[in-house]
């Protein structure tokens, strides 16, 4: 009996226990979110409107949702967008940049998604921290407009071009007749505008409505070369020389007047120069007179004669100044002026010299005429680690002639000559022929370094030509002694080659 009354008192104590202990955990829980309600309140879990006091580029968007808010925020900004007017100077010249010349291409809608996240990320202790400091300072927050507008950078790209391409550099003035052949043309410094630095301060007075005047600011400025730097540059990279001190006066004027055409020419880099096309048509009109020209093996009288000799003292002179050739001819006779595959026969509308400038830098043309002889030379920039230029022709092989071919005069050509069977005259003597080839070496310190082959000719061997009379002779009349010897067939001996090879000062 006493023992099952000990054994309900225990019950009931346990019961009470129990009692107290989920009335104490209950009090404790409700008091804990009663808290939390109170504490914290409902905007640490509303991820749906802003905090107070939140604002976007100077608008408060307070309490709205996203959607209101990118309205909000894209109608103040078209608001302000059509208010831009921005002056960019760069010394005495403006630009002007006005709300019409941008366009609209992007909204707040995605930074909107990162604001509206803004503090309620991380334990309840840090997002109450950051609550409590937005209500305190505000929560102030800027959108790029450079992410909302559209022709910013093309318009900078625009005045950037038109200032960096008006940069006028120091210039060289060339004058081959003066005695200061070089002197300078003055330009202004170089600039170039550091576009990064412009486009953060068009969108800091856009941000802050700020429209005051912008100077352009820029990365690096180059000033001007001096005289002595151009100079620096430029030296004689080459010179040749050929003599005409036998030639008949109209042929020294024409190869003068050819020759004027190129005194002072500049050639840039790049540039394509054709003879034909700077000498002109060789015409009495342009100047041109009558000297004996080579056709088809033989000197004939012809307007323009000897305007080869001038090509061909340019074309020496260029390519010891190692400029690209593009297009060269030989004469059908070699030219006694210069050694075997050195010759650049030009003509109007089947051979002409061109030549290209692949420098770096432009070159410089002067040609100088004195009564005997002519000279062509180059200047530009200084050949790399003290290279010179110079040539040599090879003789390959002396090509014979077939002697002389003698025609009759039936047409009275040459009547003044000859008229009667048995009377000669000598039209063309002869020639032998030469295959040979032209080479550059580059030398160095009197040593050559490297050769290149640049030619590979065949003069033909030229016949002569006899001309006889055609009529026959009276009764009783005899004709005088003839001091026209006939040639036979050229036979080519050892000694023909050498002989040669002296004739043409080659080695």
């Amino acid at each position: 009996m006493k023992n099952n009354i000990e054994e309900k008192s225990k019950n009931k104590k346990k019961k009470k226990s129990s009692l107290l202990w989920l009335l104490s955990v209950s009090f404790i829980a409700v008091g804990l979110l009663l808290f939390c309600q109170f504490y914290f309140g409902d905007t640490i879990s509303d991820k749906t409107t802003f905090y107070k006091n939140t604002y976007v580029n100077g608008v408060d968007i307070s309490g709205l949702t996203k959607e209101e808010a990118n309205n909000l925020l894209t109608t103040k900004f078209i608001e302000n967008k059509n208010n831009i007017n921005l002056t960019l100077t760069d010394g005495n010249k403006n630009w002007t940049l006005k709300g019409e010349d941008f366009e609209v291409i992007g909204n707040f809608e995605n930074s909107l998604d990162n604001i509206i996240n803004y503090g309620r990320e991380g334990n309840i202790f840090q997002k109450r921290k950051i609550e409590n400091q937005i209500k305190k300072d505000g929560l102030m927050l800027t959108v790029s407009y450079k992410n909302l507008i559209g022709g910013i950078d093309e318009k900078i790209n625009e005045i950037a071009d038109e200032i960096e391409n008006s940069n006028n550099d120091s210039k060289i003035n060339f004058d081959p007749n003066s005695e200061k052949m070089f002197s300078i043309i003055e330009g202004n410094d170089k600039k170039i505008i550091n576009r990064q630095k412009l486009e953060e301060k068009i969108n800091f007075a856009i941000e802050n409505r700020d429209f005051s005047t912008i100077e352009i600011p820029f990365e690096e400025i180059i000033p001007n070369k001096t005289l002595e730097d151009l100079l620096s540059s430029i030296t004689l990279r080459s010179s040749f020389t050929t003599d005409y001190s036998k030639s008949t006066q109209n042929r020294k004027e024409n190869i003068k007047l050819a020759l004027s055409k190129f005194n002072g020419m500049i050639v840039e880099p790049g540039e394509k120069i054709s003879f034909n096309s700077i000498t002109g048509p060789r015409t009495k009109e342009n100047g041109y007179k009558n000297a004996y020209v080579i056709i088809n093996g033989s000197y004939t009288s012809g307007v323009g004669g000897g305007v080869c000799q001038a090509s061909t003292t340019l074309y020496n002179a260029l390519i010891r100044a190692d400029i690209d050739i593009l297009q060269v001819n030989h004469h059908s006779l070699p030219a006694s002026y210069v050694p075997l595959s050195f010759d650049a026969m030009v003509s109007e509308g089947y051979a002409d010299l061109v030549f290209q400038n692949t420098l770096d830098t432009p070159i410089y043309v002067k040609c100088i005429c004195t009564n005997t002889d002519v000279t062509v030379e180059i200047y530009g920039q200084p050949f790399n680690d003290e290279i010179s230029i110079q040539t040599k022709t090879e003789l390959l092989k002396v090509i014979p002639h077939k002697g002389d071919t003698i025609i009759t005069d039936t047409t009275g050509e040459y009547s003044n000559h000859v008229l009667y069977k048995g009377e000669y005259y000598r039209l063309k003597y002869p020639q032998e022929g030469y295959e040979s080839k032209g080479y550059i070496q580059y030398v160095k310190n009197g040593e050559v370094i490297k050769e290149k082959e640049i030619r590979h000719d065949h003069y033909p061997a030229q016949n002569g030509i006899i001309v006889e009379g055609s009529n026959e002779l009276g009764e009783g009349m005899t004709l005088p002694p003839t001091n026209v010897k006939y040639i036979s067939p050229q036979k080519v001996t050892k000694t023909t080659l050498e002989n040669a090879k002296k004739k043409y000062n080659i080695q």
